[in-house]
């Protein structure tokens, strides 16, 4: 598990470029040092939107060409019909506003959320978003198989992912280097990286996670090197 700072966008990057791949939290604004840190390598990993107008922020963060691998769109449950349609709505405008950019949706579901949320959107067949976890989410394991980003406190007990073998980027909201690397060294010191499940999911029962001998990689170039 790698964890990351989650600056606001309005931030100078200049403190933050000895930290490697970053998350931005989209506050309205971006400070105009970001692309040129972009293009001299700082990674985003993901940018966080207030939700607010998610349409609306989701084509200003666009419009800068960041290169972010996720758009994190908080989403609320869809407490009636109408309120499931727009939300179905956003997503197909989001959606098309992403195709052909190398950027993914990731879903920042309201605690609790989860079932309602899954449920609207399978019946929709709306399977090109994923989840990004944070420590409201009530069952991860249902959206263990699309979670694609996360988010934490300095406090957050992380083992419910650490059980789901998450090994991805944790985003904790940070303003202050330092800070950031006091908090990320005290989680990381608790929750060292994980290779597998710690229990593997009820799908997966009586079949044990073991190295296939047959497989030999770059077997491939060692026929090249015979066939000259």
């Amino acid at each position: 598990m790698r964890f990351v700072p989650l600056i606001p966008s309005s931030f100078d990057p200049a403190p933050w470029l000895a930290l490697g791949p970053v998350a931005l939290h989209w506050d309205g604004s971006l400070h105009d040092q970001w692309p040129q840190a972009v293009r001299r390598g700082l990674a985003i990993h993901a940018i966080h939107l207030s939700g607010e107008a998610p349409v609306e922020e989701a084509l200003e963060v666009l419009r800068h060409g960041l290169g972010a691998d996720f758009l994190v769109i908080p989403l609320r449950r869809p407490e009636t019909r109408e309120s499931g349609f727009r939300i179905l709505g956003q997503l197909e405008t989001l959606l098309e506003a992403t195709s052909g950019r190398g950027v993914k949706l990731a879903l920042h579901l309201e605690a609790g959320s989860e079932a309602a949320v899954l449920e609207l959107l399978r019946q929709a067949h709306a399977e090109a978003v994923g989840y990004c976890w944070h420590p409201g989410i009530v069952d991860a394991e249902l959206l263990a198989d699309r979670l694609w980003c996360a988010v934490c406190g300095p406090e957050a007990d992380l083992r419910m992912l650490q059980a789901l073998g998450y090994r991805w980027d944790m985003a904790i909201a940070a303003t202050d280097p330092e800070a950031f690397r006091a908090q990320a060294g005290a989680l990381q010191a608790v929750h060292p990286p994980v290779l597998f499940p710690a229990e593997l999911p009820s799908t997966m029962l009586g079949r044990p996670v073991v190295p296939d001998d047959s497989l030999i990689f770059g077997r491939h170039l060692n026929r090249e090197g015979e066939r000259a």
